[in-house]
């Protein structure tokens, strides 16, 4: 079991970046991360932040090194390409504004200092939504994007310490042109998952390419694989992140299916096992950070930690850890699921008298909601969802909504934001509904009628009942994720929703 901690002021000191989307993170060593670029509020970054994991602090350099144009480093950008090699990162490419980049750079992280590589050979075109990997301590392998014009499928090798760039000539079978692809290196291997193919169709395929290593002196080729488990579903804008023997896919977006006009992001965590070859959902114990797309993932020792994003509307400056259940830091905002709860009442309430009475009262009210609907519902996760003050994802969709009002307190400022959803919802139609809106109005839902029974104790249900019957009345109760909605429940859900808000 995994957990998702957001990062707090205690993890880290220093001056954190700012948020941004299609920005780069390289881990340098085990030392340190640098994260490079990006795009926020349509402007392009160029500066550096480095991440000291020993000391745990955020800092800028003072970076030197000019190139053809005089400025100090690349010139501001995101989509790029980065990829650490030894104390060095190489970076290529790149979007700038509408402009495509081909320009090749490299920081020593040892001294900070920018250099502009002149390189030679079969030189790829200039390129964003690209992907590429370290081969080995030397060599670099890129794979595929956008050209301004069409999708691309070539691969070149890149020698760091020739500065040659060699076309990869690939015989037989071939992926797909795409970007907003991953390409990830494993053992003698260049794994590419998902993309956006020519004409715009969201991929999710995989592709290993063998013939990198010198020493295996094979020819190169490409292999689909088409693997067994609980496979991803198709996207781009996605990370893939190396750690132990798993290969952590997560977030990205690809097309809502029956709601196909609609971009949808995802938050979701799938592993690709490399000792059984198979996809599988990572178990994690609570919600998962808000979905998102071209963020970025690190490996750090046990933990991933992610940072920044896009989600069709706003750019992310969050960060937040994905730990092991044995982790210390795991247990800091996280309810322990039932199941791992003592199963002895009588030891629960010998431990705890204080809050027996309480507990008792709330586990006949829950009980009798579970009787009444059919269904099975946690304690623990009933508490959660009461909390209204603690529904993030509720509060910051309400803070968007009101604007830059400015309160006296956070406990209003809370407030007023669900207070805003809630009116939001209450005049909308179900054609109206932005996909994205979708998971916080269930979440909401649900939260709605476990509040109010829990208020009565289960001593009122009449009252609860008045505009609705038996187990129909809360068909969308049970339901864990917004991914199990169909089309038609929209209007149902929302009609629900609207005659269990308060007057």
């Amino acid at each position: 079991m995994h957990y998702w901690v957001r990062a707090s002021s205690s993890d880290f000191s220093g001056t954190l970046p700012q948020p941004r989307s299609g920005h780069s993170a390289v881990v340098i060593g085990k030392s340190k991360v640098v994260v490079f670029g990006g795009l926020v509020d349509k402007k392009f970054l160029s500066d550096i932040v480095v991440y000291d994991i020993e000391n745990k602090l955020w800092f800028k350099p003072e970076c030197t090194g000019s190139g053809s144009d005089g400025q100090i480093g690349p010139s501001p950008r995101a989509f790029h390409v980065a990829v650490a090699i030894d104390c060095h990162m190489f970076i290529f490419g790149g979007r700038s504004g509408n402009r495509r980049l081909g320009d090749f750079w490299v920081l020593d992280t040892d001294i900070w200092q920018w250099s502009e590589l002149t390189s030679f050979g079969d030189l790829p075109s200039p390129r964003d939504f690209s992907s590429a990997s370290a081969v080995g301590n030397r060599k670099i392998v890129m794979f595929g994007g956008w050209d301004g014009k069409k999708w691309l499928s070539d691969v070149y090798v890149l020698d760091t310490i020739s500065l040659e760039w060699m076309e990869l000539s690939v015989t037989g079978s071939l992926p797909p042109p795409r970007c907003g692809h991953t390409a990830t290196m494993v053992e003698t291997r260049l794994l590419v998952y998902g993309g956006r193919g020519g004409g715009g169709p969201i991929m999710g395929d995989l592709w290993a390419l063998k013939g990198l290593m010198d020493e295996e002196l094979e020819t190169p080729g490409w292999t689909q694989l088409k693997l067994p488990g609980q496979a991803p579903s198709p996207r781009c804008g996605h990370t893939v992140t190396s750690g132990g023997h798993y290969l952590l896919l997560f977030g990205g977006h690809g097309t809502g299916g029956w709601l196909s006009r609609y971009d949808i992001y995802y938050n979701d965590c799938i592993v690709l096992d490399r000792v059984s070859a198979q996809w599988k959902r990572l178990p994690t114990g609570n919600e998962a950070p808000p979905a998102r797309a071209y963020h970025s993932m690190i490996y750090l020792g046990s933990r991933y930690l992610l940072f920044g994003g896009f989600d069709g509307k706003s750019t992310f400056g969050d960060m937040w850890w994905l730990v092991p259940e044995e982790d210390p830091i795991a247990k800091r905002f996280t309810v322990p699921p039932q199941e791992n709860l003592p199963e002895n009442k009588d030891a629960v309430a010998a431990n705890d008298t204080a809050l027996s009475g309480l507990k008792e009262s709330q586990e006949s009210a829950v009980a009798e909601l579970q009787r009444r609907l059919g269904i099975s519902v946690s304690l623990s996760s009933c508490g959660q969802i009461v909390d209204e003050l603690e529904v993030k994802e509720l509060i910051e969709l309400g803070t968007r909504m009101m604007g830059e009002t400015i309160y006296s307190n956070e406990q209003d400022l809370h407030f007023k934001a669900i207070q805003a959803v809630r009116d939001h919802w209450r005049k909308s139609t179900p054609s109206s509904i932005p996909l994205k809106e979708l998971r916080p109005l269930l979440r909401d839902y649900q939260r709605l009628i476990t509040s109010h029974f829990l208020q009565n104790c289960g001593s009122d249900l009449q009252s609860i009942e008045s505009d609705f019957t038996g187990k129909e009345a809360y068909k969308f109760y049970h339901l864990k994720n917004v991914s199990q909605l169909r089309m038609d429940d929209i209007p149902k859900l929302l009609g629900e929703y609207k005659k269990l808000l308060p007057d």
